[in-house]
């Protein structure tokens, strides 16, 4: 990630009139600025509730692709910015926190990812979204947690594959799929932070709870979840679903979508091992604030530049995805 740390300090240095209501100011904004905001499922919940948008990360690839806006305002972190831009190189891309990066990506250097994958030359590489544009310009096609599985199943089943950059949610793919894949050593802190003993503790104290889990969990937790799946699957699953009790494992900020999508049932976030925080926060994700996003829509900055020569080779991969049914 290519920050202009001095750049992006004054920018959030800038005056905010204590007059202004930010939620207005920001919807008039958008409208005269003929500008989108897309918001991940792990945003604060302000923004969540102010988006054109709402969703995970395939929903908002596919997203960035279809607008017509002349600017996409992404509310989530670095490498879902990069992917719009990516997606539409002519239009103008911004995020409100430059910082907003991501562990998962970060455990995934460009340098020695290439080293790896030379090791390994009749593999194909399928990639997680959750990495950078650098990464994705490494790779054969990109994936998301909601169509992993098909995305692994299309290719023949003697294809030499590699998978990167989350171990958790690869060593869930190989027992999903039966493929032997090569796995990169890579993870998010959010999603491993999820303590076992804890959550055995909890389904004790709520045994008519479901435990319901993403796939970047570590696999002990996996083991015991009685459903696996994306940010929206599992939003999916507590509104279809007959029971009225979750423990829910994943970021924490999808809990305000699930509350409004099932008021009437009790949902609860998974605990982790740290004593100071009863769920798991993605701190990157919760950098974006509504002053942030103002400032960002106000003056069009921090704005999303990636070289062309990046852009060309990590769109194909990315399109790959959005081509497949």
């Amino acid at each position: 990630m290519n920050l202009n740390v001095l750049e992006q300090r004054g920018y959030l240095d800038r005056p905010i009139p204590d007059s202004i209501d930010l939620k207005s100011e920001i919807k008039q904004l958008l409208k005269s600025k003929n500008a989108v905001l897309l918001a991940h499922y792990y945003q604060n919940e302000e923004i969540q509730d102010l988006a054109d948008y709402l969703g995970d990360s395939l929903f908002l690839a596919q997203k960035a692709k279809e607008v017509t806006a002349d600017i996409i305002v992404f509310a989530g972190v670095h490498f879902m910015a990069e992917t719009a831009k990516i997606i539409n190189p002519t239009k103008k891309v911004v995020l409100p926190d430059l910082k907003a990066g991501c562990s998962l990506a970060d455990s995934c250097p460009p340098k020695d990812f290439a080293a790896f994958k030379k090791l390994h030359p009749n593999a194909k590489v399928v990639t997680y979204i959750n990495c950078s544009a650098e990464i994705k310009a490494l790779s054969d096609i990109v994936c998301t947690s909601s169509n992993a599985v098909d995305v692994i199943n299309s290719f023949d089943k003697d294809q030499e594959l590699i998978f990167a950059p989350d171990k958790n949610l690869g060593k869930y793919l190989i027992k999903e799929t039966g493929r032997d894949l090569i796995l990169w050593d890579g993870s998010c802190i959010v999603h491993e932070a999820f303590s076992f003993e804890k959550i055995t503790q909890l389904a004790i104290e709520y045994p008519e709870a479901k435990f319901i889990a993403h796939p970047e969990s570590e696999s002990q937790i996996l083991d015991i979840a009685h459903y696996i799946g994306s940010t929206s699957g599992l939003l999916n699953f507590v509104q279809k679903d007959s029971a009225q009790t979750y423990i829910v494992a994943t970021e924490a900020g999808i809990l305000h979508e699930m509350r409004k999508a099932v008021p009437h049932k009790n949902l609860i976030p998974a605990p982790v091992d740290d004593d100071s925080c009863a769920c798991s926060e993605c701190a990157f994700m919760k950098l974006n604030t509504l002053e942030k996003l103002y400032l960002c829509l106000k003056y069009e900055q921090p704005e999303i530049q990636l070289n062309d020569e990046l852009i060309r080779d990590a769109y194909l991969p990315i399109q790959r995805m959005l081509d497949l049914k």
